[in-house]
């Protein structure tokens, strides 16, 4: 009977393990995608302008 027990932890376990992994993997994917958003808005974002004030 305990190895029953066992195993159904295991399987409530497994099935917390992957809903944990798939809301990390969603809220990774919308970063990258409002980041991706930002960039096509303000291209210039990532460069600095190395010329000097004249």
């Amino acid at each position: 009977m305990l190895f029953l027990l066992h195993l159904t932890g295991c399987a409530v376990l497994a099935v917390a393990d992957a809903a944990v992994t798939a809301a990390a993997t969603a809220a990774k994917v919308t970063v990258k995608a409002a980041g991706a958003v930002v960039d096509a808005v303000i291209p210039d974002s990532k460069e600095k302008n190395t010329e000097p004030d004249k």
